[in-house]
């Protein structure tokens, strides 16, 4: 990108290995590796039971063993369709052994979303835990899989599956790995609906997805110690995020890997007690119910070494809370499915700066660009641009979006944000989600932030909706804290107090619960689809 005169984060990496000594292995090459390392060591701890990483790899392996004679083929798509299971990672890496492109499944995805992703990746093989056998017996109907796998059953398969502790149980050791070209071929296509809604497949090499993990490692090496962490994966593994920094990253480290099946917010802290995780990636969601559980200090939340936070903005009065009950800074950072998924994080030492997303990971570039592409200097909102080698190869069978997404290397994000003179990034909102209110710019991430410091509110989300006067308007929904009430007066007056006039939401309301996917993202998209239909609908009334 022509321009850029100025890259300040560049001093705090100082001594850090460029991108010609980062690890040039894949990602099962990545746990043969550490197989050798921890043979006897935990590698996965699930509902009280441990595998070493000796089991894991010789499961990996007799998994891979049996699919390369069932004729499973390098390049072939298969779909995880698996909660948080040993049963995913065996299988994860297990396809990588054979060439495999993995794409992976959110199990309570609907038949509709589920055939768009099969179909436009013509996925061949499917591996799906026991709640979706039914939706997948359906869709096989008209959508043919090569063969179709049930994992988290004890009894005999349902008609047409295979059960993949018997094929684990039956298989020959692989002998050797396939080839791969590391920096050409395909990993995994991880779908991402964006502001959109309409999915679209990112390509991540074995390159982009092995640098990420070692960029995130470079970040917390300092307090890691390999072979002795313990990681709590809370996230779900077939989100990019629980994906690098839970299971890849925890398999680089020769980490015992907390896995849960499901978060619950009580098992989560009971479990937390039992084994002290030394780190942890977490959403948002998760830090909120952590710094509003009763006695949460007991917990020993004070074991976590490096506790992050991705997905989706963290509110900085959640940020200060946490950390008041744990003693712990939570690390905010960057990411997209598009960028495998870090490019920014917040350094262990230095300053940490609070709502800040931190520097760019090692061998990443960034930069703010206006309308016209013009590089924008320092304090100026922009949107981001990020280039660096985990940036996707592109979006599957999609040339269109690819050209708009990347250019000369660069990938627009479509975030807006801003870099100060230190390097450190902030990130200001989507650029799709900005409000425009008699000609000034509104970021619905700062108003949030100001609603959650607000004693009462326990969560908070704003966007623009419709309104036949004015265009468009701000409003914002909140969650009332357990046992408190919102008194929508008092939060006009908190708002009045903290913001400019023109920021000040137009409408509020209180709700049960926020709209949110399984990883615990905000689905704003939601909320304006509601308020367009009774709009349409009031319209239709008047008619």
């Amino acid at each position: 990108m022509q321009g850029i005169t100025s890259r300040p984060w560049k001093k705090y990496h100082a001594g850090q290995p460029d991108q010609s000594q980062f690890p040039q292995v894949s990602l099962y090459e990545m746990l043969t590796e550490s197989a050798k390392k921890y043979g006897d060591q935990t590698a996965v701890t699930w509902n009280e039971r441990k595998i070493t990483y000796r089991e894991l790899k010789q499961r990996t392996d007799k998994l891979a063993g049996s699919w390369h004679n069932m004729n499973f083929e390098k390049g072939e798509r298969i779909g995880l369709m698996v909660g948080n299971h040993p049963d995913y990672i065996v299988s994860y890496y297990a396809a990588h052994a054979l060439g495999l492109i993995v794409v992976q499944l959110n199990p309570s995805y609907t038949p509709r979303e589920l055939m768009q992703i099969l179909t436009d990746a013509d996925v061949s093989y499917i591996v799906a835990d026991a709640r979706s056998v039914d939706k997948i017996k359906e869709i096989d109907k008209i959508f043919s899989f090569k063969a179709m796998m049930v994992s988290e059953i004890d009894s005999v398969p349902p008609d047409g599956f295979l059960k993949l502790a018997d094929i684990i149980q039956s298989g020959t050791k692989l002998d050797s790995s396939v080839p791969i070209d590391l920096k050409e071929e395909v990993a995994v296509i991880q779908y991402t609906g964006g502001t959109t809604g309409k999915v679209k497949g990112a390509m991540l090499t074995q390159y982009n997805l092995t640098t990420n993990v070692y960029q995130s490692y470079l970040m917390y090496k300092q307090r890691a110690e390999p072979g002795k962490e313990v990681i709590l994966a809370a996230t779900p593994l077939y989100h990019v995020y629980a994906m690098t920094s839970a299971m890849n990253l925890g398999i680089y480290m020769g980490a015992n890997i907390l896995l849960i099946p499901k978060f619950d917010v009580d098992q989560v802290m009971d479990l937390i007690k039992k084994y002290q995780p030394t780190f942890f990636p977490g959403v948002p969601k998760m830090y909120i119910s952590f710094v509003n559980y009763p006695e949460a200090e007991a917990y020993g939340l004070d074991c976590f070494k490096v506790c992050s936070s991705g997905s989706a903005p963290l509110p900085v009065e959640v940020l200060k809370r946490f950390e008041s009950v744990s003693g712990v800074k939570i690390l905010e950072g960057f990411g997209m499915s598009e960028t495998s998924p870090t490019t920014h994080r917040t350094q262990l030492s230095g300053d940490i700066k609070v709502g800040s997303i931190g520097i760019p990971v090692p061998e990443t570039d960034c930069c703010i660009v206006d309308e016209d592409h013009q590089v924008l200097g320092t304090n100026s909102v922009g949107e981001l641009l990020v280039k660096g080698p985990q940036i996707m190869k592109g979006y599957w069978n999609n040339p269109a979006e690819t050209r708009h997404a990347l250019q000369d290397g660069w990938l627009f994000t479509g975030d807006l944000a801003m870099m100060d003179e230190d390097g450190y990034f902030y990130i200001v909102g989507r650029k799709k989600e900005m409000i425009i209110n008699g000609g000034f710019n509104i970021y619905p991430q700062e108003i949030e932030s100001v609603l959650y410091e607000h004693p009462d509110v326990k969560e908070s989300a704003v966007v623009g909706i419709p309104d036949r006067e004015k265009g468009e308007i701000v409003k914002a929904y909140l969650v009332a804290k357990d046992g408190h009430t919102i008194d929508l007066e008092e939060i006009k007056g908190h708002c009045y107090r903290n913001l400019t006039r023109y920021k000040v939401p137009k409408q509020f309301e209180v709700m049960e619960e926020l709209p949110r996917n399984t990883v615990g993202k905000l689905l704003k998209r939601t909320l304006v689809q509601e308020e367009k239909r009774k709009l349409a609908e009031e319209e239709s009334n008047h008619a």
